[in-house]
Formats: structure tokens, C-alpha cells, sequence
């Protein structure tokens, strides 16, 4: 089914919706087309067409609040086995090319505040970071009924991405100054982004990547949090608000639990993937936190990969219980894992479908939801 921007946004802040909704959040992981054309699957199932899954159709505000004029991306070493580069962050990268696709980073172009000067250039305000012409296109396909979304550096991740998790982590108590430049950066940029979109086109959706948490918990504790994120996130959704923004969503994987409630103070309202294997429960989460926080997935992805009676626990126990509630988006808490069979995923899809009381064939189609 179709939902309109309107639809979409009232789900999402508890003001009402047609029917529950159910999407596939991500998509299938590199690999799983394969092993399902192995296993009979039509073109239409392997391209995820054929489940008519629900969608919003969503366009980008046409501004850019992040890194501008990004670092030339050129390799750097080859080996027997490994490729050394330079990515668009600057980072000197490492891929194994015998058992990897996602290279880890060496070293970091941000170790000092020095050093941070050197690139600060690239995350300042420049007039070239809106396009007009992309603006207005969002403004049009808006009228039509396309959620407008705006995405914003993360508090956590964007200094992450630029000096790694442990130099950011001590750098909250030995360099404080530089996170709080850093994060003053970010906004200020933000912030002269929504002047120039005012009177011009209206945000649905502030959009944030963090992912600032592993299994065993968030890396960055509430106290912390709430010295350096909570102000950025607040001063940004306030401004947000005032273009019209109504839904400020927050990626992170990893159990976020000793933060949901910080979260929610600063602004943020929608979480997302909720996984399962860290220790997320979005059914626990909302009786823990009621209608303050609304979710999307959080359906545990590995379920798929084990006996139909497992993923009718799985699917009964989240779908069940929330099918009713508002402020929930029903799907997988990630990328549908290789080694999942098609037959398996076919139960999945139509067991939701049954307890939503969705039709089978009603129409729909496949379109990433991760925003």
C-alpha cells in the first residue's frame, strides 16, 4: 500500500493511520539473491517486488549539512590480499580483500584540535551546499504527497568517523574543547541550511545516523550524552520544527536501552533498527517509554534463518502484541540475512500479513525505509 506523506507522519506521532504497517527496512544482504535463484525464487520475490510491502515515498531536502568537498578517494598499497586507500573522509583504510567488502580504518584525519582546523573548512557553511534546483523538487514532489527528509551530522558519529571510537571517547575528558567545536560546527552549519530553506520548502523528517552502541551497550554513556549530544539535538530539532519538521528519527544499532530516555528528552522521536541480537524489545521498550518514542523494525532478522515455529514466536510475540499500537513501522531489525531460505521468508511475510490483517495481494512494492 501506499502511504502519503501525511499518513505516514500520523503513524508515526500517534495521531492515527489506516491500517498497521509493514515494511522491509533494508533490503537483502550481498549474497542471498544468489543462493535464493538457487532455490527456485522468482524475479519478483528475489527483487522483493513481489511481498507488496507498504511504502512512503521520500525525497531529500536538496541540502547538504555534512562534509562538503569530500577527500579524494585513491589507493594507496596493494598487497597479497590487501588494499590500502585513502577514502572521502581522509581516513587511510584497510580492505582484506579475501574476506571482507568494508575496508577498516588505520588512521584518522582528526587527532587534535590542529588537526581539526586543517579539514574544518569542509563541514562550514557554504552557500553551495543548497541546490535550489533539488530544493524545488522537493517542494513539488512534497505537494504529491513525498515526505521531505533532512539529514543532520551525527553528535556521536560524525566526530567518530573522523577520529575513531577510542580516540572520541577519551577525547570527552581530555579534549572536551574539541568535541564541543566540533559539534558548535556541525550546528551552525545546520542551522544557516534551514535559513535558506525557509519559505521555500517545508521538512517532514530530521534525520540523524548515529550508530553509537555495540551489543553490550551505547559507547558513549547518559551523562556524556547529555553534555554533548542532547544540546546539539535540541538546538537542531527546535530549528527543524519551525520548517515544519514533525519527525526526528535516529539510526543506531547496538543496544541503545541506557539511553532511550535521553534520547527522547532531546528530541528525537523515532528509533530505528530496534536489533533484536543487542538486546532491543520494542514491545518492552514501548511499555517502558509509551507513546514517546516510536519505532520502526525491530523484528529479529536471525528468526528467519531457523524453523517455522521459531519465526511464528518471533512474529506473534512483536507483531501480536503491538498490532494496535500506534508509533510502530513492523519489519526486520536489518538486512535479511544470507542463509535464509526464500520458503522461510514467504512464511515470514504472510504470517505478518495474517496477524495485521493485511491481504495478501493487496498492492504494494519494495523501496528502502532506513531514513
Amino acid at each position: 500500500m501506499f502511504w502519503t506523506r501525511q499518513q505516514y507522519i500520523d503513524l508515526m506521532t500517534f495521531k492515527g493511520a489506516p491500517r498497521p504497517m509493514f515494511v522491509e527496512i533494508f533490503g537483502k544482504l550481498i549474497g542471498l539473491d544468489e543462493e535464493w535463484a538457487a532455490q527456485g525464487a522468482t524475479e519478483a520475490e528475489r527483487d522483493l517486488s513481489a511481498f507488496n510491502f507498504d511504502w512512503v515515498e521520500r525525497i531529500p531536502a536538496g541540502a547538504n549539512c555534512g562534509l562538503m568537498d569530500p577527500f579524494e578517494e585513491k589507493v594507496l598499497e596493494k598487497g597479497d590480499g590487501y588494499v590500502i586507500s585513502q577514502d572521502y573522509m581522509g581516513r587511510t583504510v584497510k580492505l582484506c580483500t579475501a574476506t571482507a567488502t568494508i575496508p577498516l580504518p588505520v588512521s584518522y584525519p582528526v587527532t587534535d584540535f590542529e588537526s581539526w582546523e586543517k579539514i574544518k573548512p569542509k563541514f562550514q557553511f557554504d552557500e553551495k551546499r543548497i541546490d535550489m534546483e533539488a530544493v524545488n523538487a522537493a517542494a513539488k514532489a512534497r505537494e504529491h504527497d513525498a515526505l521531505t527528509h533532512l539529514e543532520i551530522p551525527g553528535g556521536f558519529d560524525m566526530p567518530r568517523e573522523l577520529m575513531g571510537e577510542e580516540n572520541l571517547c577519551i577525547a570527552y575528558y581530555d579534549d572536551p574543547d574539541l568535541i564541543r567545536d566540533m559539534l558548535d560546527t556541525f550546528a551552525d552549519t545546520s542551522l544557516k541550511v534551514f535559513e535558506r530553506l525557509e519559505g521555500k520548502l517545508a521538512v517532514d523528517n530530521l534525520y540523524v545516523h548515529e550508530d553509537m552502541a555495540g551489543k553490550s551497550g551505547p559507547l558513549i554513556g547518559p551523562s556524556l550524552f547529555n553534555e554533548f549530544v542532547k544540546p546539539y539535538y535540541s538546538k537542531l530539532w527546535d530549528a527543524a520544527k519551525a520548517l515544519g519538521a514533525t519527525i526526528f528519527s535516529q539510526d543506531s544499532d547496538g543496544n541503545m536501552n541506557p539511553l532511550l530516555e535521553n534520547i527522547a528528552e532531546s528530541g528525537v522521536n523515532v528509533c530505528f533498527p530496534m536489533e533484536p541480537g543487542s538486546g532491543m524489545d520494542i514491545v518492552k521498550s514501548r511499555k517502558q517509554l509509551g507513546n514517546r518514542l516510536a519505532y520502526k523494525a525491530g523484528i529479529d532478522k536471525y528468526t528467519l534463518s531457523g524453523t517455522k515455529e521459531y519465526i511464528r514466536r518471533e512474529v506473534e510475540y512483536k507483531v501480536g502484541s503491538l498490532k494496535n499500537d500506534l508509533g510502530i513501522v513492523f519489519g526486520l531489525d536489518h538486512r535479511i540475512p544470507n542463509g535464509v531460505p526464500i520458503e522461510n521468508y514467504r512464511y515470514y511475510v504472510s504470517l505478518v500479513k495474517e496477524i495485521l490483517n493485511i491481504p495478501a495481494n493487496e498492492a504494494g512494492k519494495w523501496t528502502r525505509m532506513g531514513f
